[in-house]
């Protein structure tokens, strides 16, 4: 080895090494998490863009404009009123959206949503008499 470098690579020489690579890896997790927390942050407060925020965050950390704008996106006020469906469907599919990002199991599902104006409780039919 001695050849390649011109001096012979002592034992403290690989410790320098390994401890660089540390260093390195740290600084690359770092950097990742930073990159990640706009997601992290608009999952937290079930916002309903927050796949594309977390997406945002990645994407836009290198050119930082867009990264700040993923952060500041991620606090947005959250009160979404879809004309296409009731709310509380709308904040039961957001639920399963969020729980599907975080990874969290099937079993906390989001309850169903209220039924329709005008049609009965699940569980009872139109002609049960009170």
């Amino acid at each position: 080895m001695s050849t390649l470098v011109g001096f012979e690579i002592g034992f403290w020489d690989y410790v320098t090494f390994a401890a660089l690579a540390l260093v390195i890896l740290s600084a690359f997790i770092f950097v990742m998490w930073v990159a990640g927390l706009p997601g992290r942050i608009a999952i937290a407060r079930k916002h309903p863009e927050a796949e594309a925020v977390k997406i945002m965050g990645f994407a836009g950390f290198l050119a930082v404009v867009p990264w700040i704008q993923a952060f500041i996106w991620a606090f947005k006020p959250t009160d979404v009123v879809d004309i296409r469906s009731f709310p509380p469907e709308e904040a039961a599919r957001i639920d399963e959206e969020i729980s599907r990002l975080s990874g969290a199991s099937d079993s906390a599902k989001a309850p169903d949503p209220a039924p329709a104006p005008g049609e009965p409780p699940a569980g009872r039919r139109r002609d049960d008499s009170e």
